[in-house]
């Protein structure tokens, strides 16, 4: 299966865009972003699990970053409410739950060669620090040779040139509505771009945004 696999494009979903999918496992939906592969698959996804729903145990044979959107995502190693991010690297293992329900920003198989410190991070009690672009404070979440994940906050009426990252970026619209070349994007569109270009980036109600920049340089096969 292929969603989205030309990295060499911008690529965007916007809420209401793509119909939610079942998983193999009840109670357990996906909303597909982007993908190459079948059940084991280099991809990205929404995933919603109802109330009491689980997934079986599982090794995470490429590593698997998650960002809880909603609710209580829960494992046997701990309980992960919404503004949690998740970094199981490639090997770590979990047989994943949720009582009340939840929704994740899921990558799959996309770890670096040596990337193996995990991370559980609550981002509600992280402290943002202002940014090389004005109007903009970045919360750094994780850092490996040329790749980064943090959330950045627009400040409501900002806007500007921005040159994408060499090697990709990646956004997800966490609050707020973002206004990238002049197309709106409201909370809970993704985007992904294959970088190096200018853009002209704004908000007028301000925005809270995922980013993933540099992981696109190194390619795209599934580990």
């Amino acid at each position: 299966m292929k969603v989205r696999a030309d990295f060499t494009e911008r690529v965007s979903v916007r809420p209401g865009e793509e119909a939610w999918v079942a998983s193999p496992q009840p109670g357990v939906d996906r909303l597909m972003l982007d993908r190459i592969g079948g059940e084991i698959a280099r991809a990205t996804s929404l995933v919603r699990f109802s109330p009491e729903s689980f997934f079986p145990f599982h090794e995470h044979g490429g590593g698997e970053e998650v960002f809880v959107l909603d609710g209580i995502f829960e494992d046997e190693h701990g309980s992960y409410p919404a503004g949690t991010y998740l970094r199981d690297p490639v090997g770590t293992s979990h047989s994943p739950f949720t009582t009340g329900g939840c929704t994740l920003f899921v990558k799959l198989r996309q770890f670096a060669p040596g990337d193996t410190t995990r991370k559980v991070i609550d981002t509600t009690r992280g402290v943002f620090e202002p940014s090389e672009f004005f109007g903009i404070e970045r919360l750094a979440l994780h850092h490996f040779s040329d790749v980064a994940v943090s959330i950045e906050r627009l400040a409501a009426g900002s806007s500007g040139a921005r040159t994408l990252h060499g090697g990709g970026e990646e956004l997800l619209v966490l609050d707020g509505s973002l206004v990238l070349d002049g197309e709106a994007y409201p909370k809970g569109s993704w985007l992904r771009d294959p970088g190096g270009s200018e853009c002209e980036i704004a908000s007028e109600q301000g925005c809270t945004l995922l980013v993933t920049t540099g992981h696109l340089a190194r390619g795209v096969v599934p580990q």
